[in-house]
This record gives C-alpha cells, structure tokens and sequence, in this order.
C-alpha cells in the first residue's frame, strides 16, 4: 500500500502519543478504512484493539491528558476516552490472536488493522481489494446474526462511502431480517438517522425497506411513503435553489441534543402513518425523544393547510403561531406532496409557499414574527379581569391587529383590548 495510506494513519495525527500503547497494539475499523480511502474529519473517530487490559490502558491514557473516560463494556473489556476533537475505543483482542479478531467482524473493509509500532497493513480478508472495488462484503452470515444490527449498517455504510452491497451479502441480509427484531429500538434510530440526513441515504432506505428491514419499525409504510422521500428530496433541492438560507436551516439539527435535521423530521414524516395520531404510536414505540415525535407531527398535520392558496392574514398567523420552529420541514413536505402527485408540479407550486416563506425569512414580518405590544400581565390588569384563556385569545386578537395595522402603540392595543371583552 502506498505510502500516503500509512502518513495518514502515523500516530501524529492521534489526540495522545504512541508511547501510551502497549505492543502489539493494532488500530482497526473506520479509522483505517478512511485512511486507505484518503476520507479525511475535522472530529477523530479511532478504534483500537489491545490482546491485554484495554480498560487499564485507556484509564491511563485519559488521566495523562485529562480527557473523558467512559467503561462501555467490562466483561468485554471496552472503554472510550474523549478528547476536544476525537473519541477513542479501546476494546480486548477478542479470541487468541489478531486474525481470529479480524474474521469475528462485520465486512471485511472494516476488518483491516494497522500496526502503529511497525506501520504495518494486515489485510488477510482482502478488505484492500474491496475498498478499491467499492464493494461491501460480509465476513460471514454467523457474524451479521452475532450482532443484527450489521444488517441495517450495511445500508448505511453503503450510503455513506458510495459503495454497494455485494449481492451475496445482500441476500444474506434478506434472509436474515427477522434477527433485527432482536435490535434494541434506539439502536436502529441511530443507523435510519445518518440515512435520513442527505439524499445519498434516500436510495439505501428504499432498498432496507425493500429488504423487509424497516417493516419491523415502520410497520405503516407502504412503497407510496417510500416515494415520498425521494420527493423531499426534490423538494429540498428546489427550496435551496430558490431559498438558500431556508436550505441551509434545513441541514441544521433540531437542537443541541436531538441530532435530526429538519430535513429528517420531513423524511422521517415520510416513513410513519399519515394519520398525526397514528403515527404519533409508532415514534413512541421506536423511542424516538418528544422532540423528534412533536415536530413530525406538526409537520403531518399542518402541512395539507400550506397547500391552500389565499390564506388570509389571520389564518397565516394562525398557521404561523401552529407551526412554530418547523416551519422548514413542513413547507418540504408540503412541497413534496405536490412533486409526488405531479413532478413538474413542484416548480409551478413554488408560488403557492412563496407568500408563506418570505415571512417567515423576513424577520421584522408581524404575522410570522409578532412583536407583542402588550403583555398578558398587562391586559389583566387593564381590563380588570382574572387570568384565563380568555386573556390568550385577547393577546392574539392583538396581534392580529397590529399585522393588520389597526393597533400600534400600548395605548391602541389596551383600548382595542377593551372593545374584545365588550363585543
């Protein structure tokens, strides 16, 4: 192998040095691969495998340099150490020597190791061959039902590094489908996730869905939903044609802590039952976290209303003051309600959002954006009255004055207040 494959793996790229890892030592999995792929990450994701005491040696490891240390596996002898720009594995060699290791794992472009002592490439599974060939092979059928989960990472493996799936393999995965019931549910989120998050996924989600594998999951989909994705897709692409910085919000996470798109919230609407209620019992069921559930929700329930041409002021408010933060996926799904229907219908539809989108990008827009003029404290006392819901659909009564233009001072608003309460 070429010489530029073992620079990128040499240790100076590591977060610590060499010197903390006993010999032999081998650096396994996606570390490696990437390196003989020439893939390149700002944030190191490393996987070492030691025939001692992994933990010891990683404990040691994370007291030098001060990093985060978590036990990820005590009978298997497993940890992680984190540092501010890479995680690091360290696990037991399993079995007696580095081959037996090797052929316990999944695909054999994962079943490469890296000697950082010697710099040298042990590939006794031809992984190299495949890499170059963009072929993702099993090692063997016993090792896909150690651990199911490998069938549904094959796809997102492929998805990710553009490779496809040898057919043997793939028709291994077939046979073996019923296994991935034995998945732990947020096990499986995490591999649907990367293949919802850009449209590379797309394809590699229709084909496990093909496979039997997300019909233990998804057990409302039907090849229609499937086609669908497909057409956010499409309707993403015309959005950030048109509308770059409401494309870019479709690539940010949800938040801090729930890693999903906006883009994935209008895929993963694609996948469940277009019933809201429906469809609300299966995210539960597969764990997904009340945020993720919300805002798909939202979005299947609001995004037949977007559809609808001359929205007066007060319903644009209204549908405004629903949608809230999901606004950009329920404008895809709406969009791609219409690709689906009619794939040239999506360009003669962008009229119909146009109105809704440039107020909701327009900050200073009352309507999408209101300003309020006064509190609910403030009406309360004003007008004399006990705090109840009342004093709500007052404030909103406002604020549908004021885009209007009928109100805009604290005066005009408390006395158009008053007129509410005596009408």
């Amino acid at each position: 192998m070429s010489d530029s494959i073992v620079s990128r793996l040499d240790a100076q790229n590591w977060p610590f040095s060499l010197e903390w890892l006993p010999k032999p030592v081998y650096m396994v999995g996606g570390g490696v691969r990437d390196a003989i792929l020439g893939r390149t990450r700002e944030y190191l994701d490393l996987d070492f495998i030691i025939p001692g005491d992994a933990i010891k040696v990683a404990c040691a490891i994370a007291k030098h340099y001060q990093a985060g240390f978590v036990v990820l596996d005590t009978e298997r002898n497993i940890a992680r150490v984190v540092f501010p720009h890479a995680t690091v594995d360290f696990a037991q060699q399993e079995g007696d020597s580095l081959f037996t290791d090797l052929h316990r794992r999944d695909f054999t472009i994962n079943a490469i190791a890296y000697n950082p002592h010697t710099r040298e490439i042990i590939d006794p599974l031809q992984g190299y061959t495949d890499i170059e060939t963009g072929i993702l092979r099993m090692i063997s059928p016993a090792n896909l039902q150690d651990d199911p989960l490998r069938l549904m990472r094959a796809y997102r493996q492929a998805s990710q590094l553009g490779f496809n799936i040898e057919p043997y393999t793939r028709a291994t995965i077939r046979t073996l489908v019923a296994n991935i019931s034995q998945v732990a549910a947020e096990r499986v989120r995490v591999e649907i996730g990367y293949l919802l998050a850009s449209s590379q996924g797309t394809p590699w989600l229709i084909s496990a869905w093909e496979d039997g594998l997300l019909t233990y999951f998804f057990q409302n989909a039907r090849h229609e939903n499937l086609l669908k994705l497909t057409a956010v897709d499409q309707a993403a692409h015309l959005i950030i044609e048109n509308w770059s910085t409401l494309g870019e919000e479709l690539q940010h996470y949800v938040s801090n802590t729930v890693k999903i798109t906006w883009l994935g919230i209008a895929k993963l609407a694609c996948l469940v039952h277009q019933n809201p209620d429906i469809a609300e019992t299966e995210l539960q069921a597969i764990t997904y976290s009340r945020v993720e559930i919300r805002a798909v929700i939202t979005a299947l329930r609001l995004f037949p209303q977007f559809k609808r041409i001359n929205l007066s002021l007060r319903e644009q408010y209204c549908l405004f003051q629903d949608v809230g933060v999901v606004f950009t996926s329920t404008t895809t799904l709406a969009l791609a309600d219409d690709i689906l229907i009619d794939a040239k219908s999506g360009y003669n539809a962008l009229s119909t959002y146009t109105p809704l989108i440039n107020r909701y990008l327009n900050p200073d827009d009352l309507v999408a954006h209101p300003s309020p003029l006064v509190s609910g404290r403030d009406v309360i006392i004003a007008l004399n009255i006990p705090g109840s819901p009342l004093v709500g659909k007052i404030l909103s009564e406002i604020a549908v004055a004021q885009a209007e233009g009928k109100v805009s001072t604290v005066e005009e608003a408390i006395e158009f207040a008053k007129q509410c309460v005596e009408g």
